[in-house]
């Protein structure tokens, strides 16, 4: 391999597209995103498109390269990483759209939550599959959407062709070689790839969905991350500026890509000890085991999904950062902190913590479209506490504290229900939109309790789904591959002079779940 190969990583995140390109040792050298459009016909629905979304790439990737000042045929290999949302296909293959409109809206988003119901069935059966998923099925995962699909709109069910997440339909559009991700699969699909395991028949015929294997497209297997998929055909190497040569490798979830880009260097003996946090409009927790740990409120155990060796346990957090940029809307007076409020505030609220707690009489329950752990509880709601009668912008300020502290201390429950079923969490790895804050940083590390691994990769996703497509000249290791990068890390240890403040504060925020979690975390 010589310094010319390169690797491109395409992330489709919630709002946008981003590529990067990758040299062997993981620098980046060229990066370029574009603006990914939402539709939303109706409250808890949100659509996409995929000819929009490969628009976005196609723009991006070109871009990219050319930042990187390589010739496109350098391009030796690439993989995703995207959401978990939901690409419907009519059976010729082409975008089967579920609201009319120039973009063709036929992608469901992972947040739409218009399978509430469907999802609430799926675990009143008990089925096998609810094992892998911490004794809850979520909205946000494809057999519950599928479901609502079938019961509110069967002709447009009777007409799919091919049903995938993201990420492998982007695989399918390139190479035309359809062939699912163990990460998509297992993650969200109820797929489980243990040896004589596979599709749990009776679990589908329970939710009447028999017929979702073979409408959908699904087959019976499920191919590694990393894995050779085929090289890019004539038209996907024309649309995207590269080379026939270039081979497309199985990627994964876009949180699975953050905590590869993250905390795959460190998976060894001492896994246990470590938790990805890859945090931006939402926030996933993904703990690597050797050993299967079934987890209430959590999902996994999923064998494969991150890497080969070890089970996957992913707790979340549906509205994270999009949470903030939420309060920040809510208040007139998140107007008077200019451009990038969150910067503002974040040196603001640093300042003040100097002296104690800037809000001791403020807590927040941030959960405004339900608990993804470690309740799993769809149907809970928000709430503000302790609000009294004063300036606007000091109302503000002080709830937009109590938010960016009730992130991070249902972070510590989710730590703390994991560290009970088998994890010894003590270091958290952090990426996504978080790490690039000061005040979440520190909140992460003494609200924890927890020492923070912060990495100096710019982009650690993008880092992820390049190890992906790397893998296929490490003979498909991406842990060999993750070790051989070159991105430093530093480490940001909890502030004790902090500690009694935020005990404080977590006993407040713990009572906000009138016992929940508390008693959660000793079952």
């Amino acid at each position: 391999m010589t310094r010319s190969t390169c690797f491109l990583s395409v992330d489709i995140g919630t709002g946008s597209a981003r590529v990067g390109v990758f040299d062997d040792r993981g620098v980046l050298l060229g990066e370029a995103k574009a603006p990914i459009a939402q539709h939303r016909p109706f409250d808890h629905h949100v659509e996409q498109s995929t000819t929009d979304i490969w628009r976005a790439i196609c723009d991006s990737t070109r871009r990219a390269v050319a930042q990187a000042g390589v010739e496109p045929a350098a391009v030796a290999s690439m993989s995703v990483s995207a959401t978990c949302s939901l690409v419907l296909l009519d059976q010729a293959r082409a975008p089967l759209a579920l609201s009319p409109g120039d973009e063709m809206w036929n992608i469901i988003v992972w947040m739409d939550h218009r399978a509430t119901n469907e999802a609430a069935e799926c675990t009143a059966t008990g089925g096998a599959p609810l094992d892998n998923l911490g004794g809850v099925m979520s909205p946000e995962m494809q057999i519950p959407k599928l479901m609502w699909l079938k019961r509110q709109r069967p002709e447009l069910y009777a007409r799919i062709g091919y049903a995938a997440d993201l990420g492998d339909w982007l695989g399918y559009h390139c190479t035309g070689i359809d062939r699912r991700s163990v990460c998509m699969l297992a993650c969200k699909w109820t797929f489980d790839p243990r040896p004589d395991h596979g599709w749990d028949q009776d679990f589908l015929a329970r939710v009447d969905m028999a017929d979702v294997v073979e409408r959908a497209g699904l087959g019976e297997d499920a191919a590694a991350v990393g894995e050779p998929l085929g090289h890019l055909s004539e038209r996907a190497a024309a649309d995207l500026g590269l080379s026939t040569e270039c081979l497309f490798a199985v990627g994964m979830i876009d949180a699975y890509a953050g905590a590869m880009g993250t905390l795959g260097r460190s998976l060894d003996r001492d896994a246990t000890h470590r938790l990805a946090i890859i945090a931006g409009t939402s926030t996933c927790h993904i703990g690597a085991h050797p050993k299967r740990c079934e987890i209430p409120g959590v999902w996994g155990p999923y064998p494969g999904a991150l890497c080969d060796g070890f089970f996957a346990n992913e707790g979340g957090q549906s509205l994270s950062g999009a949470l903030l940029d939420h309060i920040v809307a809510l208040f007139s007076a998140g107007s008077e902190f200019g451009n990038d409020p969150h910067g503002a505030l974040s040196a603001l609220l640093l300042a003040r913590l100097e002296s104690g707690d800037p809000a001791p009489e403020i807590h927040l329950r941030p959960d405004f479209i339900g608990n993804r752990s470690p309740l799993a509880d769809p149907q809970m709601r928000g709430a503000i506490v302790g609000l009294t009668l004063e300036s606007p912008r000091e109302s503000f300020i002080k709830v937009y504290w109590a938010a960016a502290t009730a992130l991070v201390y249902g972070t510590r429950a989710i730590i703390e229900r994991m560290n009970h079923y088998g994890y010894a969490i003590d270091t958290l790895h952090l990426s996504g939109g978080h790490n690039r804050s000061p005040l979440l940083r520190k909140l992460y590390a003494d609200g924890t309790g927890c020492r923070v691994v912060l990495s100096e990769a710019p982009e650690p996703v993008l880092l992820g789904a390049a190890v992906a497509a790397m893998a296929p000249t490490h003979g498909g290791d991406l842990l060999a591959v993750a070790r051989d990068l070159a991105p430093g890390e530093h480490v940001l240890e909890p502030d004790p002079a902090t500690r009694e403040l935020h005990e404080a504060r977590y006993r407040a925020f713990c009572e906000l779940f009138d016992g929940r979690l508390e008693s959660g975390h000793r079952q």
